[in-house]
């Protein structure tokens, strides 16, 4: 396994996340509501949303705030629902799912990546990797030795055991992406992944989620105004006012 810095691509093993890429959609948003009642007035936070993801895009969902992207990135990923329409993810019709069903859909299926990182302050990075597959019947040495390898997958063979504080913002976005892919997703969404780095650190980070889908086949959904993720996705999704606009 081979560390992703500024001028390397990724390589990895079949162990880490499923190569194999299907012809059907990963993701297929038909006809999608969103409304919020606020007093009298009814917010259109999302209006008629039509999308369909194939297997190892990198989709870019750009539009200025409020446009909905958030919200459509949430409702993907089973953080929010939708007040109609259809949503599928991997082929299962979500609205037939429980929550316990999509729990597990989403323990399964997706990696988060969050614009605030969300890491433990109190663990290290290899721990923070970890943490979503912690409470699973896991040999505790064999997750280790995973959470390591994607750790040193993002260039941080040598922040294993510094805990959050001690690292910089790409750093920890870095773990953040490692975490995102310990329980061999595929599909990673990731929200505004640039928005609290430097114009350098997020061009690095933003390689990085091009080369999940080009080198190990994840899917990959992004929202973000910044026109450096944009220039690398596969296909950009323009959003304003709650509806898709191309």
């Amino acid at each position: 396994m081979t560390a992703l810095d500024d001028s390397t691509e990724v390589v990895t093993t079949a162990a880490v996340v499923d190569t194999e890429i299907s012809h059907k959609p990963v993701i297929e948003i038909s006809d999608v509501w969103k409304l919020h009642k606020l007093g009298d007035e009814v917010v259109k936070a999302l209006v008629a949303a039509e999308l369909q993801v194939m297997p190892g895009e990198f989709v870019c969902l750009m539009g200025p705030s409020g446009s909905g992207k958030s919200t459509l990135l949430n409702i993907i990923g089973g953080l929010d629902r939708p007040t109609k329409g259809a949503v599928k993810i991997a082929g299962r019709d979500t609205a037939q799912l429980s929550e316990s069903q999509f729990a597990a859909l989403r323990h399964d299926t997706i990696g988060f990546i969050f614009q605030s990182y969300n890491l433990i302050p109190f663990l290290s990075a290899v721990e923070n990797v970890e943490l979503p597959l912690m409470f699973e019947p896991y040999d505790r040495r064999s997750l280790r030795r995973r959470a390591t390898e994607l750790l040193e997958l993002v260039g941080l063979s040598h922040r294993v055991h510094h805990q959050p504080t001690k690292m910089s913002g790409g750093e920890q976005q870095r773990t953040a992406i490692a975490r995102s892919l310990i329980s061999s997703p595929t599909l990673v969404l990731a929200d505004e992944p640039t928005a609290n780095l430097d114009h350098r650190t997020g061009e690095t980070v933003v390689r990085m989620l091009r080369d999940l889908c080009s080198t190990l086949g994840v899917t990959v959904v992004a929202s973000t105004h910044d026109p450096t993720v944009a220039d690398e996705a596969s296909r950009v999704v323009r959003m304003k006012d709650g509806q898709i606009i191309n």
